[in-house]
């Protein structure tokens, strides 16, 4: 028992350490766990061959990952993915098969051989690409999207990839042997091809039903006895009986629960089971990426290392070039289409269960399994690295072009006040001024925005703001007033230095992300600042006082008093601040810790003074029933 509390502990303290940091870096998690399994694996030995027992069990969270995305999702929006799905995926399986398959029967590998090793750098890594879209926001995107789709459908084929792969047995091939099977405990083993079938369809209809029709007295059964952990063992229990049941007629798993998934997609439980499902599928996606850095043999990498990197390099560059072809052949456009072609040039987690099963039915060597399952692993660990590549080197690129194809607008009207920058803050700022009858003129380097703008009908210029010839041409000499909301900090404050000292007429209001972007702001010489969130968290903050029964005078007095303490103390934290950016220290870093703690006082008396206030004054008012 105590071997087991100890490899756990030093699985734990390795993701502990080098998830943080590899986010720290910009390298997102799933790189900071297959470095973490690198080091306590083949680098220090602290785990050993316990790492393949481990990666089977962890490949449940990718079980739990699609039983997740199939929530997200309703059949409607299946069916509308049919295209994407069987033309991009259908194309991309057996391309990128028959190229692998042609490439590994060159290099002298028996026809069915090469036919196995085409299956298995069909695949794309369901793990990484999905955990790494989500991670950076990019699963709604057109590329995401494409991925998406193309990954579910190999899931689908890993269904008659297993079942040729038996038929292509060479004679005299060391493995082995057969005797360990796909799975010990299969309904479909000794079935005619036809039974096969249907016990597939049955399999398939059964976790429908039982989706649609039992699931919600289930849960509703359980949700009666008031037990959270009965729930949770439910939802675990119904994703289980589900793997297992794909696993019994030889089915992907993975496949299965996304499946359940989408039945699920429209339950009222949904939100509830995503919550209780989430941090298992989390914990067991981690370990798996650990257990794949853990289970590179660095003996054969070192006895064969420059073929391993110059087969993983093949594997990424051909994957790669087959799905630009593709990318540009279903018209997924510009960083859509590097998103696509980068994020599923790697092979996947279930080419280990094919190289397993090649291996144990005597198609691929035991020599070449070994070489080959570091060819794979060694892919999967440079996946991250792409997704690198992509967000430093395409995106930016591809962001810079769109802006840098469109001419700059000629700016033809002037007028009182001019917004730098059109974003979510600015737009409102525009529409506000719109609605007033005050004239304005909206100026952005971005022409997304610009865009959006002109769709509802607002006078705007696709240009960069902070050059001043651009501002004398929308008139700033003759403007009342300059709104700064650029998404830029520093770009802004040296917008406001430069309009400042050439006219300083112009009252100039800017928009601060926070308290020391405000300070350098006002330091610039803005007239006024403001807080992109501060006036969105008072109100929130008074309606979150209301809802726990303070009465809604008492709470619009206080957020009141709130603005007029910050204000009385406004510039004397400023002139602190100023003088520590100055570099006269002189204990003013303490003193500015006081100034706060001073602040934070006068805001409880404040606070109670308004209360005695409002005591007498407030009309009759019943609180919320959360309030007591």
């Amino acid at each position: 028992m105590t071997d087991y509390f100890v490899q756990a502990f030093i699985y734990l303290v390795a993701a502990v350490i080098a998830v943080p940091l590899a986010r720290q870096f910009g390298l997102g998690s799933v790189l900071g766990y297959l470095v973490a399994g690198v080091v306590i694996g083949p680098v220090t030995g602290l785990v050993g061959q316990e790492a393949l027992t481990l990666q089977h069990f962890a490949e449940f969270g990718v079980v739990m990952m699609l039983f997740l995305v199939g929530m997200e999702l309703d059949p409607k929006s299946l069916w509308a993915m049919r295209v994407r799905l069987l033309g991009l995926g259908g194309l991309q399986v057996t391309l990128t098969a028959a190229a692998a398959t042609c490439f590994a029967w060159f290099l002298g590998m028996a026809w069915q051989t090469a036919v196995a090793v085409g299956f298995l750098f069909s695949l794309s890594s369901t793990a990484i690409v999905l955990q790494t879209l989500t991670e950076r926001g990019l699963v709604k995107t057109e590329g995401g999207q494409s991925a998406f789709s193309v990954l579910l459908f190999q899931d689908i084929a890993v269904i008659p990839m297993l079942a040729v792969i038996p038929l292509l047995a060479v004679s005299g091939m060391s493995g082995s042997g057969s005797e360990g099977g796909h799975s010990s405990l299969s309904l479909v083993e000794n079935l005619p091809g036809w039974a096969h079938g249907l016990a597939v369809v049955g399999a398939i209809v059964i976790v429908i039903i039982c989706g649609h029709y039992l699931s919600r007295p289930l849960f509703r059964y359980v949700v009666r006895s008031g037990m959270r952990e009965v729930f949770t063992a439910a939802s675990l229990m119904l994703i289980i009986g589900i793997a297992a049941l794909m696993s019994l007629v030889n089915l992907s798993p993975a496949l299965g629960a996304f499946l359940a998934g989408v039945v699920l997609a429209n339950s009222e439980f949904r939100h509830e089971l995503e919550a209780n499902i989430e941090p298992f599928k989390g914990l067991l996606l981690g370990l798996f990426f650990i257990t794949v850095g853990a289970g590179i043999n660095f003996g054969v990498l070192a006895e064969s290392w420059d073929i391993v990197l110059l087969l993983a390099l093949a594997v990424i560059i051909g994957k790669a070039l087959i799905l630009v072809g593709l990318a540009l052949a279903f018209r997924i456009r510009s960083s859509d289409g590097w998103l696509f072609s980068l994020g599923l040039a790697q092979a996947g987690e279930f080419g280990f269960v094919l190289l397993t099963y090649s291996t144990q039915n005597h198609v691929i060597s035991t020599e070449s399994a070994q070489v080959l399952s570091l060819v794979v692993a060694l892919s999967m660990f440079l996946t991250p690295l792409l997704f690198i590549v992509y967000d430093r080197v395409v995106l930016p690129r591809y962001q810079k072009a769109s802006n840098e194809e469109a001419e700059p607008d000629e700016i033809e009207e002037q007028a009182p006040v001019i917004v730098a920058g059109v974003g979510r803050f600015g737009q409102i700022v525009c529409r506000l001024l719109r609605a007033n009858n005050i004239p304005s003129v909206a100026l952005d380097q971005s022409l997304e925005q610009i865009e959006n703008l002109r769709r509802i009908q607002l006078k705007s210029y696709f240009c960069d703001a902070t050059r001043i010839q651009l501002l004398e041409t929308a008139g700033i000499a003759e403007a009342r007033l300059l709104v700064v909301a650029i998404d830029d900090r520093n770009r802004a404050v040296n917008l406001v230095r430069h309009v400042k000292q050439l006219y300083p007429q112009v009252w100039v209001l800017a928009r601060a992300f926070d308290r020391g972007h405000g300070y350098e702001l006002r330091e610039a010489g803005a007239d006024d600042v403001v807080s992109e969130t501060y006036y969105s968290a008072l109100a929130l903050g008074g309606d979150a006082l209301t809802a726990m029964g303070v009465h809604p005078e008492r709470a619009r007095r206080m957020t009141h008093s709130f603005v007029a303490s910050e204000k009385a103390n406004e510039d004397q934290l400023f002139e602190t601040w100023r003088n520590i950016e100055e570099g006269i220290h002189f204990g003013l870093g303490r003193r500015y810790g006081e100034l706060f703690v001073k602040l934070e006082e006068s805001l409880g008396h404040a606070m109670r003074e308004d209360a005695r206030r409002i005591e007498d004054e407030a009309p009759a008012w019943t609180p919320p029933r959360n309030s007591g």
